[in-house]
Formats: C-alpha cells, structure tokens, sequence
C-alpha cells in the first residue's frame, strides 16, 4: 500500500502479482553453494539478467586457445552487419591461411572459397586455416584483423582479454578470462540471433571432408546450442556453452579443464546447479506513479533503470515483499529518465535485489503563486 503521507522521504509500495501470501516463513527454501567443478576458471552467467551465478577466478587470465575464435566471428558478423562483406563474398586463400597449423577446414591455396563456406568453417569445424583466410580478407593482414578484435573486446567492456592472433593458437601474450567470454557469448547471441544458431550444428563438409562439432554437448543435450571448445597444451581444455531450459537462457565458461571429457561434465554440473536453484524474472512493465510536489501535476510516472530482469533463487520471487525507496520529497521539475530512488526486492529480510527507479515522463514545475502556498502550508 502507498504511505498517506505525501510529504515523506519514504514511500513503501507492497505488490505480489498473483499470490498474497501471509505467512512467508511456512515455505523453506535452500540454496546450496555452487558446485566444486574442476577446472582453472569458471562462471555461469544468465544471459538475460547479466547476474553471475557463480563462479571461481572469473577474472584470472588464462589462454583462450580457439574459443579466440568466438571473438574472429564475432567480427565477421559486425562486418556482415555494416555492409562491408557479404556472405556471397569469394575469398581467395592465402599461403599464410592453407599453411596455419592445427584444426583445419583444409581450405587449399590460391583457390577461392565463399565467405559463408569459410565462417561455416571456423564456427562448426574450428578450422584454423578458415580463420585466418577470413581476417586476410577483411582487413588485408591478420594483424590488422587483430586490431578489430581487441577494438570490439573494448567495446563489450572484456577489459582482461587481449588478443594476438585470429584463430587462437598459444601466443605469448594472448589472453581472456572466463567473464570476458561470458559477455562475448552474451553479446553474440543477443546482436546476431541469425549467426549464433550456426554454433548447434552438429557438423559440416568441405572438400567431401565431413567433421563434427567438437562440442559434444550438442548431442548429450538438447537444451545446449552453442557455442565452443578450445584446446592448446598451454590453454588445456576450454568450453564456452549456452543452455536454454525453463524459460532461463545461461551461459557456461570452463577454462583449464584437465582433460576433453571433464569440460563437458563440469559445463553440465554448473548448469545443472544454475537451472535448478535459479529462475529470472522479468520486470520490464513494471510501473507505478508516486507523489511529487510543487508541480503541475500530483503524481510522477517511475519505472526500472534498465534491468528488464532480475535472477534470484527460484521460488522466493512470488514471497517477496517489493518497496519503493526514494531518494528525497520529488519536488518538480522532473525530466524523463532523472534517477529518484531503488526498488527493494526483500525475502525473508534479505535484499534479493536492489534496482534504480527512474522518472518515465517529464512533470513541469507548478506556477510561482501554488508553490509559495505549498511553503506556507508546509510552514504551518
């Protein structure tokens, strides 16, 4: 209910949407701690909140060995995007690109190759070779490809990645961290839903060479489709994985696993853990009016500070008790997106979550004559 007083610093706004529940401590609810999982580095993120679930050395660089290639398609698609390639593109390979070793697409020189072919290539078969082709034909030199990556990581605030080649292979100086590839793999899959689909192929052919998708989660688990694995003896075992189960989308990092297997396993363990104790709620249309003063109007329209969602412990959202806290008296005038107070998402005495409150309309400030009678009734 709104407080009567319409002078107060406080206004508290009580509102379950569909269950009123009176006693909330006649629910037990438990949340275990995350999961021990075997690897370097790891973290879980929701990809519609934004919100770590868990994690261990979520900013500890580490080598990314071919998940670098999230970052080469990543820019392939900015390209794509902008008009400056096409996937009708013939692109023409170098020596440099046949003879990269590792993975390979077994792309030959001097041929041309259709730009989709070769993206097809690096997201489905890691090919080393396609990887490379395409950051010479985009920029002239991967060198100056490489420049771009490191740009758009600067972009996506991956502010402990940098990058030295385009297919991932060991460089001195070439590092990530499992947080920097959750945002890659957030940003991915929210700009180019029409490229990210390509990453639940579960194989392709060139040159009558069929190789599968080294994620082998594509086949343990339907609800998984995307997004990469990584190897080198400095890197050892890397994974990058999105799962989307029970109206939840999260991604998984895994970086230094011990070995091929374990990756899957610990990616699936987190996961797990994540889609069962979690849930995300959305919160866009939330809404409400609270009172200003010394304004044209009694009432100001407010809403959520870009946080359409929010990921709590499942099952506490419907039990919680939601308030409004503003800043100070809302004295006009008030612009559009002006920053006036939080709501409190609380269960059990427990802040779940705290989210900026914004004025969603402009409200003019009164006349001179009904603002010195609000002082002088205020006065007495």
């Amino acid at each position: 209910m709104l407080l009567n007083n319409f002078f107060t610093k406080t206004l508290t706004l009580f509102f379950i949407a569909s269950i009123y529940i009176t006693n909330v401590n006649s629910a037990i609810f438990i949340t275990p701690k995350q999961p021990v999982i075997n690897a370097n580095s790891y973290v879980l993120m929701d990809y519609n909140s934004g919100k770590v679930i868990a994690g261990n050395n979520e900013n500890k660089i580490h080598s990314p060995a071919s998940l670098a290639k999230l970052m080469t398609a990543y820019v392939v698609f900015q390209m794509i995007k902008d008009g400056r390639i096409s996937l009708e593109d013939e692109v023409k390979i170098s020596e440099k690109a046949w003879k990269t070793r590792g993975s390979k697409s077994f792309v030959e020189v001097g041929k041309t190759v259709k730009l989709e072919t070769l993206l097809k290539g690096v997201i489905i078969q890691s090919g080393n070779d396609a990887s490379v082709a395409l950051a010479e034909h985009i920029a002239g030199t991967e060198g100056t490809f490489v420049a771009y990556m490191n740009e758009y990581a600067l972009k996506l605030n991956m502010t402990n990645t940098k990058f030295e080649n385009s297919s991932g292979l060991d460089y001195n100086n070439q590092y990530t961290t499992a947080a920097d590839m959750a945002k890659l793999a957030l940003a991915t899959i929210k700009e180019f839903p029409e490229f990210y689909k390509w990453y639940s192929i579960k194989e392709f052919t060139y040159q009558n060479i069929k190789q599968p998708n080294r994620n082998k989660l594509l086949w343990r688990d339907k609800t998984i489709d995307g997004l990469k694995t990584g190897f080198t003896k400095k890197a050892r075992y890397n994974l990058v994985v999105s799962a989307n189960r029970l109206d939840m989308r999260l991604i998984s990092v895994i970086l230094g696993a011990p070995d091929a297997n374990s990756r899957f396993l610990q990616a699936q363990k987190i996961l797990d853990y994540g889609f069962r104790f979690f849930e995300t709620i959305k919160i866009k249309d939330f809404n409400k009016e609270v009172p200003i003063i010394k304004a044209k109007k009694d009432t100001v329209k407010i809403g959520v500070l870009n946080s359409d969602y929010i990921t709590i412990p499942r099952g506490q959202f419907k039990l919680s008790e939601q308030s409004i806290i503003l800043n100070s008296d809302l004295t006009a005038p008030i612009k559009k997106g002006d920053e006036i107070g939080n709501l409190i998402i609380k269960f059990e005495g427990k802040i779940l979550e705290k989210l900026p409150l914004v004025a969603i309309e402009d409200v003019e400030q009164a006349g001179l004559l009904s603002r010195l009678i609000y002082d002088i009734k205020k006065l007495f």
